[in-house]
């Protein structure tokens, strides 16, 4: 059984309202995360969960930072 919230009467909010949670809180160094994911996207095999093992999608992974890290290293 699903429960749904009760209507409003008369535009009167009922007396127990939710406490206000705040949806948003910086996550320190997240800008690392975001930067690997975006260089994993590059890829295109990895722009999309074309994998149905999960073993696949972690070596498809593997490969594609070993290349970033193998270019990276050749640069240099």
């Amino acid at each position: 059984m699903v429960r749904r919230p009760r209507p409003f009467r008369d535009g009167v909010a009922p007396a127990e309202q939710p406490p206000i949670v705040p949806t948003f809180a910086v996550v320190p160094r997240r800008w690392v995360v975001e930067r690997t994911f975006a260089w994993l996207g590059r890829f295109g095999r990895l722009s999309k969960d074309y994998e149905y093992l999960l073993a696949t999608s972690e070596v498809a992974i593997q490969l594609a930072m070993i290349q970033l890290l193998v270019r990276r290293r050749a640069s240099k």
